[in-house]
């Protein structure tokens, strides 16, 4: 199996190049680039600099 090396720019949440689909968990968003209300539906998230709230936290990569 091959590494999964998503798309990553500023790796500060500020750019929005690593937005991932969220499939299954909750997001803890630390990035700059989301609205409130895109954090609130918690389906995409900035992977350079944001973590999971849930035990898991399934992403379509």
């Amino acid at each position: 199996m091959r590494p999964v090396r998503p798309p990553l720019s500023c790796e500060q949440g500020m750019c929005g190049a690593c937005l991932t689909p969220v499939l299954a968990g909750e997001p803890d968003h630390r990035d700059e680039v989301q609205t409130a209300d895109e954090r609130a539906a918690n389906d995409q998230i900035t992977i350079c600099c944001s973590r999971a709230k849930s035990s898991e936290l399934l992403l379509d990569l």
